[in-house]
């Protein structure tokens, strides 16, 4: 059993290491959806997520002769930073088994903290199997990321947090991958206030602990998909189920590009960098998903380790979804000059060119024609209709993609 004083043992064991986050109102979520909208910024956390708290709690309470002889875990990332952080911190060796999909700024920050990285399997729950086995070969202690009293009750610390400083919070909005995250705050939260209402967000390329929070029942997924990697937990496990069954209001799901549009949100309107299960219980708030009308409510921003390349995609996926960004394929004659003509009508147009690409070698060409792809910036919807517009009076085919 996990209970509010062990949560608070917890905290004691972090102060001084483990940063105390910033809670913020988010203004525009606030007005736009007619509540009072909080954000817990664990993204800015020192390994850039949540997860040093439940790593650190867990080294701490260990014995010295075990810690001394080094710890092993599996991780999509996240906990593995905040275990090699903690094992720099008490001077044990940690190896840490990885998928190899994982984020290279997430393999880079392991190593940067001196742990041993492993990258195996396609999903975290391989690189489980694998690590399992190394630790009972080489008598290393398993720590866990999520099904550990200690990591939960670390992670829990998160709750006692936002209630110090909004003691009459109503709903806590927190994302779900293995339930290490939500268990230790809804155990918190419910035991401070048992009417704060606590929801659980998945992805749904991830869904297992949804579909097994409807059933009362662990159901495993035969596959996981999603840009949330930090969440992209395969199986349940039946003791966190439990404590989710306990404790937990409801459980939603949010799409990738709900996700997405939630990562470009907090990027342009908060500027904080998040990742994908990061930002996975602010897209349920945006797109809807929870009920919180005239509600104080907390949406958990748990991580911000999200790859570079990913993000230059969301960015460049949002400015097209938000008409600032327009891409076109437009056919042209194949002859000096045509290019040029092209660039003037756009120009003529106020549409500042980004990108082009000129193919005159495509088998759907005909002779003597050219396709150019082309990017430019636009103002709008109404300037993306005055671009097409303008290429139709001008005789150009065209297609917009």
């Amino acid at each position: 059993m996990i209970t509010l004083n062990n949560i608070k043992e917890a905290k004691k064991r972090l102060a001084g290491t483990v940063l105390n986050t910033p809670l913020v109102k988010a203004p525009i979520l606030s007005s736009d959806l007619n509540a009072q909208i909080y954000l817990k910024e664990d993204n800015l956390q020192l390994t850039g997520s949540f997860k040093i708290r439940g790593a650190f709690n867990k080294l701490a309470c260990m014995e010295d002769k075990v810690r001394k002889n080094g710890v092993v875990a599996a991780s999509a990332g996240n906990h593995a930073q905040g275990l090699a952080y903690a094992a720099k911190h008490f001077d044990c060796e940690a190896t840490i088994f990885m998928p190899e999909s994982t984020p290279l700024t997430k393999v880079s920050g392991v190593k940067s903290y001196g742990a041993n990285v492993v990258l195996v399997g396609e999903n975290f729950d391989e690189a489980y199997a694998t690590a399992i086995k190394f630790s009972e070969e080489n008598n290393k202690e398993f720590i866990h990321p999520f099904a550990d009293d200690a990591v939960i009750a670390g992670q829990g610390t998160i709750a006692l947090e936002i209630l110090e400083k909004i003691d009459d919070i109503e709903h806590i909005v927190v994302p779900i991958g293995g339930g290490g995250l939500i268990s230790g705050i809804a155990i918190a939260a419910k035991e401070i206030n048992p009417n704060i209402k606590i929801t659980g967000v998945v992805a749904s390329g991830a869904r297992g602990m949804k579909e097994s929070f409807e059933s009362k029942m662990p159901i495993d997924s035969a596959s996981v998909k999603t840009i949330a990697d930090g969440i992209a937990v395969r199986d349940v496990t039946p003791k966190l189920l439990e404590i989710i069954l306990e404790h937990v209001d409801e459980v939603v799901e949010v799409s990738d590009n709900e996700i997405a549009n939630a990562i470009l949100f907090l990027l342009e309107k908060h500027k904080l960098v998040v990742e994908g299960a990061g930002a996975v219980a602010t897209a349920a708030i945006m797109h809807k998903k929870v009920e919180i009308e005239n509600q104080k409510v907390c949406s958990i921003v748990c991580g911000g380790n999200i790859d570079v390349t990913m993000l230059s995609l969301i960015i460049d996926k949002g400015l097209v979804k938000s008409y600032r960004k327009m891409n076109l394929i437009v056919t042209l004659m194949d002859k000096a000059g045509a290019l040029m003509r092209l660039t003037e009508v756009l120009k003529q147009s106020d549409a500042n060119i980004v990108q082009i690409d000129y193919d005159r070698n495509s088998v759907k060409l005909e002779f003597g024609e050219a396709h150019v792809t082309i990017a430019v910036e636009t103002k709008g919807e109404e300037h993306q209709k005055l671009i097409r517009e303008n290429l139709k009076q001008n005789a150009y085919r065209f297609k917009q993609i």
